[in-house]
């Protein structure tokens, strides 16, 4: 009655969780694990979660802050917002345009002539490939010159063509052949205008029969000659950049004689208008995000991301305080506000076009001080963005800081996980111990109902064929 089960052969029951208890102890150890790191993991979370909405915040902010740098370099010089037009009354005698130095004003422009490249007409031979002659021919363009080796290879009017115009040292000069009847002529022509690019041919050597060419100069090179407002001038280009300052015309045709055209420098405001429209739509993106970021709905009640950042609080009240700013400057224009732009009861800025293209119109070069130079708004709020936003500014340190919290965040998640994991599987090895000390007592029980009550087994038609009671083999049998 004292034998007992052998530990090997319990083991050998239990092949599964729960078996011997009847718990669902993967349930049980999955809660409480989840129990043990709740706190702990809500925490770590929590957090996580704060400091990457913080990161997507201060990317929000800094975009809108890019956009402001970009709208900022066209009102930093002053030369750049003050822009002209240029334009010539008979646009069939020249065009202008203007460069961000030219001056208002209205000229009289006379062009007697045009600049011209020179040209040379040889006389007519048979063919195009007929031999014309060998020897040295030497062409110069001004104090530009080649010399080309004329032999029985290339002597023809084609040759000759061909030999100018693959040469790696061109002076300056096409050469083409026109057939008539009359029979084939060389044709050279200056590829620069200008009295300086007269072009002159020497044959020598030979046979002599270069000579037979006879070039002779059918247009001559010179200089382009006009006047502005009755001062003569000349220029070795028909593109004349020197005359006016800041302006470049382009002449076209020469004039009647003695019927000047008229040519308007005048304040081009548009460009200026866009710039400054630009700006003002960067400035309100920039305050419209410290708001969205920072502020609090109450219909809602729900806070922005970086509700009461001391940060961009800090940039709103500079960047108002620049935008606010009072010059002494001249034109009777001192502030935003003689240029139509003014803050509304939402802080954000509208602008009065009709205003502002009065301002411009009336005093440009005083709206260029007070938005450019060192002292001007949009200089001062470039420095100010500037230090935000510059590598080792301070929303890259705070970024950085941020970056650093979410690593750390992540180590001790990782930390958590792997303690959750040991405590989790602590606990299923003390269940499954329990649950296998369960199965072994329920394993004695039976044995122990068969050993010492087999009128129950009886009862219930079983047999106790494990019993050395009940086996037979107590017999003494003789």
């Amino acid at each position: 009655m004292s034998s007992v089960i052998p530990p090997s052969s319990a083991s050998t029951l239990i092949t599964s969780t729960g078996i011997g208890s009847g718990l669902n102890i993967g349930a049980i150890v999955s809660s409480l694990t989840t129990a043990f790191g709740a706190a702990q993991t809500a925490q770590l979370t929590s957090q996580a979660t704060s400091l990457d909405s913080q990161v997507s915040a201060y990317g929000t902010f800094t975009a809108a802050l890019d956009a402001l740098k970009l709208a900022l370099p066209a009102l930093e010089d002053p030369s750049q917002l003050a822009g002209f037009n240029a334009t010539v009354a008979d646009k069939n005698i020249a065009t202008a345009t203007t460069s961000s130095n030219a001056v208002a004003g209205q000229y009289s422009l006379q062009v007697n002539n045009l600049a011209t490249s020179a040209t040379l007409t040889s006389k007519p031979q048979a063919s195009v490939a007929a031999a014309v002659g060998t020897g040295t021919l030497t062409v110069a363009v001004g104090s530009r010159s080649i010399s080309l080796t004329i032999d029985s290879t290339n002597s023809s009017l084609s040759g000759i063509a061909a030999e100018i115009n693959s040469a790696a040292n061109n002076p300056g000069v096409t050469a083409s052949i026109i057939t008539t009847t009359g029979g084939s002529r060389l044709i050279l022509t200056g590829t620069a205008t200008g009295a300086a690019n007269a072009i002159t041919v020497t044959p020598s050597g030979g046979d002599g029969g270069l000579a037979g060419l006879a070039l002779t100069q059918t247009a001559a090179a010179q200089d382009a000659s006009f006047s502005v407002n009755g001062f003569a001038a000349t220029s070795a280009s028909n593109v004349v950049s020197g005359a006016i300052t800041g302006v470049t015309i382009q002449l076209h045709q020469a004039s009647a004689v003695a019927t000047p055209t008229i040519l308007t420098v005048s304040p081009d405001t548009s460009s200026a208008q866009a710039s400054i429209g630009k700006f003002v739509t960067a400035v309100n993106g920039v305050l419209s995000s410290i708001q969205t970021l920072t502020g609090y709905d109450p219909s809602t009640q729900t806070a922005g991301p970086l509700n009461g950042n001391i940060t961009l609080q800090s940039f709103q009240n500079q960047l108002q305080n620049i935008l606010g700013k009072v010059t002494n400057g001249s034109g009777g224009v001192k502030s935003l506000t003689d240029l139509g732009i003014t803050a509304g009861t939402d802080g954000s800025y509208a602008t009065d076009n009709t205003k502002l293209g009065n301002a411009l119109s009336a005093s440009l070069a005083a709206i260029g001080n007070l938005l450019g130079g060192s002292n001007g708004i949009a200089t001062s709020i470039a420095n100010l963005v500037d230090g935000y936003t510059k590598p080792g500014g301070l929303l890259d340190t705070i970024n950085k800081g941020l970056q650093t919290g979410l690593s750390n965040v992540s180590k001790q998640q990782a930390a958590l996980s792997a303690q959750m994991a040991a405590y989790s599987a602590r606990l299923t090895a003390q269940y499954n111990a329990m649950d296998r000390a369960v199965a072994l007592l329920k394993q004695t029980q039976t044995y122990l109902n068969a050993e010492f009550n087999p009128s129950a087994n009886a009862a219930s038609g079983t047999s106790p064929s494990n019993s050395s009671l009940g086996s037979g083999n107590l017999g003494t049998g003789g």
